[in-house]
């Protein structure tokens, strides 16, 4: 089978529901116009981006790859700052990067998450932030496993960047993607633009402040393109639009280890960190409860009947208790955690242990905006798959299909073999 190039856009939390808006842009219509997409692509549990997009490079689920979310485990950081799943080492399984390595073509990506320091990457610009107000941006970046030859790419855009803060530092990678595409015109390319994602979070899951995100897509589509075409690849190039999860609008956030706390399960301590035999970790729409000796069975059994008591209440905004092994058979959700809670469609969760119990939306934290997810994946809008390019075919529409299947199908337009994958190429998508 050829090899094609390929570009993979994730615009994080594009849905459905914003399509019809998109088509209408000329970036669009020029390079998806006479493409093929599935609609509504069901996502992961939990539909946090860090698990997501694991999935969506890996093509398994959480309980192979390893991601169970964005952060790292309760007791890694139950006081600031709050280290994120940055490094690829977290990963279990190959990925497509890996793939595309072994049949001897080249990768680069651009702010996908869990990407640092992977080897198989051979321009690589993390998803990632200074950790100092001495470290330069260049520098966070090598950190991360940034070459010395994409340095200059950094440097050059570094103008561009605010890191953290949206749509700047998605112009930057932007700008840095087009960069190393006409640099060293790699065969594959996955990039990572959040800029619809922190739309959602600041002001809700619909609404006008979400056009000017879609704007800014469609223009990073346009730069895209005409970066393929000054480096001379453009009609060698598939392109992919896709993205990890919707969201839903919140009202309250409930602090789980508040009531735990009461429980006798979480002790204060002057000065200092907690004491704890459980702790509520938020995923923003979901939660893991983690147990410090988890092979205790008298405190496994009073945190489980707690925490089935709160659901069972109705008013403190869980509608469903997973066991690890529930959540495992189900949900294809693992990690060292022993419970899952699920919001009730309209609470977040959050990791205070201290009163008050309730409060509103803070957009200081994705996990407690005004919109959020970590959710279940057959909740609220859902992602959608558009490609174009020699490898697809033109004009299908699908209407519903799977996170999982996104890593196989690309692997297989591009003709390198991913063999042992939870997910299936669609077939459907793919020109003979």
């Amino acid at each position: 089978m050829r090899q094609n190039k390929m570009i993979v856009l994730s615009a994080d939390a594009l849905v459905e529901e914003d399509m019809a808006e998109l088509r209408q842009m000329p970036n669009f219509r020029k390079v998806f116009g006479e493409g093929s997409m599935i609609e509504r692509v069901k996502s992961i549990y939990p539909t946090i981006t860090y698990p997501c997009h694991t999935t969506m490079a890996t093509g398994c689920w959480p309980d192979r790859h390893g991601i169970p979310g964005n952060l790292k485990s309760p007791y890694r950081y139950i006081k600031p700052p709050i280290p994120w799943i940055w490094e690829h080492a977290y990963v279990k399984v190959p990925d497509i990067f890996d793939a595309a390595k072994i049949a001897g073509l080249t990768t680069a990506a651009v702010f996908w998450p869990c990407t640092g320091n992977h080897p198989s990457i051979d321009w690589l610009i993390n998803e990632y932030w200074t950790q100092s107000k001495e470290q330069t941006l260049a520098d966070a970046f090598r950190e991360m496993g940034t070459q010395e030859c994409v340095v200059p790419i950094i440097e050059r855009n570094a103008h561009l960047m605010k890191e953290r803060t949206h749509p700047f530092c998605d112009d930057f990678m932007l700008a840095c993607a087009c960069d190393m595409i006409r640099e060293f015109t790699p065969d594959l390319l996955m990039i990572h633009p959040a800029n619809i994602d922190g739309a959602r979070h600041a002001g809700g899951t619909f609404g006008p402040h979400i056009r000017k995100t879609l704007e800014d897509t469609d223009r990073w589509i346009g730069d895209l393109l005409h970066a393929a075409e000054e480096a001379g690849v453009a009609e060698d190039t598939n392109f992919v639009l896709t993205s990890d999860h919707g969201q839903m609008d919140i009202k309250r956030v409930i602090h789980i280890n508040v009531l735990l706390a009461d429980a006798g399960l979480i002790r204060p301590v002057e000065g200092g960190e907690p004491e704890w035999d459980a702790w509520c970790q938020s995923g923003g729409m979901s939660a893991c409860v983690y147990l410090k000796d988890p092979s205790d069975r008298a405190t496994y059994d009073k945190t489980y009947a707690l925490l089935k008591h709160l659901c069972d209440e109705g008013v403190y905004g869980i509608s469903r208790v997973f066991t690890a092994d529930e959540a495992r058979e189900e949900e294809h959700y693992a990690g060292d955690f022993s419970f899952v809670i699920e919001t009730d469609n309209y609470t977040s969760f959050g990791d205070k242990y201290t009163r008050p119990l309730v409060t509103g939306a803070d957009n200081g934290d994705y996990r407690k905006g005004h919109a959020t997810h970590g959710y279940l994946p057959s909740k609220g809008p859902c992602p959608v798959f558009c490609v174009s390019g020699p490898a697809f075919r033109n004009g299908v529409v699908l209407s519903d299909g799977r996170l999982v299947d996104e890593a196989p199908t690309i692997a297989r337009a591009m003709g390198i073999s991913m063999p042992d994958t939870d997910g299936k190429p669609i077939t459907e998508l793919l020109a003979e």
